[in-house]
């Protein structure tokens, strides 16, 4: 038996990811450490999307390889789509890295922690087309709440993005997969579900009946006991039809926010960056969904300096987001991607980009704090997460809020919060741009 370490870098998908190596490790024999020092193996499981993503992994796998220098650590096996991407570079350039492993054999990772143990040098790349392979996980986030995957790659094949080349084709899970998943979480003590793909809006499209399945999975989701809260990530604007629509508006389990990355709102920039639609289906989409979904907050994601962003352009998305008045916005600079299309054509520089991106986080911020300066005076229902020692405070969410996403609620007491109890919170003031309250009753 030998202590393997995990570090698991990028989003949510990737985190599923690191938390079924870790249990098909201890299903292995293996011991899986809370930690890294003292371990045997360090598995660092990457992400490679975008230039601040791969100095990120680049930096903690020479952090480990200090450590490695120091007898604190063993092996070093780095997985994920850093490797994908760089399968010859990184134990080329890297050369304190013992191995590597491609987004297509996350199930081979007990094979090649043993090969390292034995003294091999391990790259291991096959097909990343295939199904996933079914395992159960280790959950590393808090009990209450848990990602759940429901497919893999994805095939928008979006100008700028890199996805398609490093985790393939889009493949659904079966839902009896999911939902198997789904009632263990829930036995588990788990309360809230987050829902989670490169596109989750096509889930089932790649089945032979080319069927839309997302509204009946959500349905056959929110009928499982114990799961009160289902929250769906990453939504593409154009898959979003009215039977989706319905159930998310008609499920009170699933909460009233709608992650739905957009990316920009001009119809040339979306049609160079083979984005289906346009800036007017946008507004109509989100006219819509307001409309048929009362008290719905939506998150998108936008990108600066995308090749054809002049002033104009800018302008018309600052002015878009203006009108639009999305409660979450994320803004990003655009980041060429080597292999893609866009990568080639002409953009603004970085500067300018990042220039602009922080130009977006200023329109937002005036958002966020009209939205939040509206709460005041509101009972609202909140998750609680935890218990801030610095602050001496318990903290936790509201609908509108995604873990390590969006913002918190500080929640003012003289009792115990144990995290994953649902209560209710008078708002009555803002803490830099979190809201604040006091407790008013338990809810759940």
């Amino acid at each position: 038996m030998a202590k393997i370490g995990f570090i698991s870098l990028g989003c949510a998908k990737n985190q599923v990811d690191c938390e079924r190596m870790m249990y098909r490790v201890q299903e292995a024999g293996h011991e899986v450490c809370a930690g890294i020092e003292g371990c045997d193996v360090v598995v660092i499981n990457t992400c490679g999307f975008i230039d601040s993503a791969k100095t990120e992994a680049i930096d903690y796998i020479l952090m480990t390889a200090q450590l490695k220098e120091a007898g604190a650590v063993g092996k070093i096996l780095v997985t994920g789509c850093l490797s994908q991407r760089y399968q010859d570079q990184i134990l080329e350039e890297l050369p304190e890295v013992d191995g590597v492993l491609g987004t297509g054999n996350y199930a081979d990772i007990v094979g090649a922690i043993e090969a390292l143990l034995e003294g091999q040098t391990v790259a291991v790349f096959g097909s990343i087309d295939e199904p996933e392979q079914e395992t159960g996980r280790i959950v590393t986030t808090p009990e209450h709440y848990a990602f759940i995957k429901i497919a893999e790659g994805c095939d928008n094949r979006c100008a700028y993005c890199v996805i398609p080349y490093l985790r393939g084709k889009f493949r659904s899970r079966q839902m009896d997969d999911v939902l198997y998943e789904a009632r263990l979480l829930a036995s588990s003590g788990v309360k809230e579900l987050i829902v989670v793909a490169q596109d989750t809006s096509r889930y089932g499209t790649d089945f032979p009946e080319h069927q839309r399945l997302l509204p009946e999975l959500l349905r056959q989701l929110c009928q499982i006991d114990g799961i009160e809260w289902v929250r769906i990530h990453y939504l593409y604007p154009d898959e979003i039809d009215d039977a989706l629509i319905d159930v998310i508006a008609g499920e009170p389990k699933i909460v009233k926010y709608l992650d739905i990355p957009i990316q920009h709102c001009n119809s040339q920039i979306l049609k160079r960056m083979n984005r289906r639609g346009d800036g007017a289906y946008l507004r109509q989409l989100f006219a819509k969904l307001r409309g048929r979904i009362p008290g719905l907050v939506l998150r998108t994601s936008v990108i600066t300096g995308l090749p054809g962003e002049g002033e104009e352009e800018f302008t018309e998305l600052c002015d878009f987001l203006k009108e639009m008045k999305l409660e979450r916005v994320g803004a990003f600079p655009f980041s060429p991607e080597e292999g893609t299309p866009a990568a080639e054509m002409e953009h603004p520089d970085l500067e300018v980009a990042q220039s602009r991106a922080a130009m977006i986080e200023t329109i937002q911020s005036r958002i966020m704090d009209t939205y939040n300066e509206a709460m005041i005076g509101q009972k609202i229902q909140v998750l609680v997460d935890g218990y801030d020692e610095e602050f001496q405070q318990y903290f936790g969410r509201t609908y509108a809020d995604s873990p390590d996403i969006d913002g918190r609620v500080w929640i003012a007491c003289d009792e115990d919060l144990s995290e994953g109890r649902f209560v209710t919170v008078c708002i009555d003031s803002l803490v830099e741009g979190d809201l604040a309250g006091y407790l008013v009753e338990e809810t759940l």
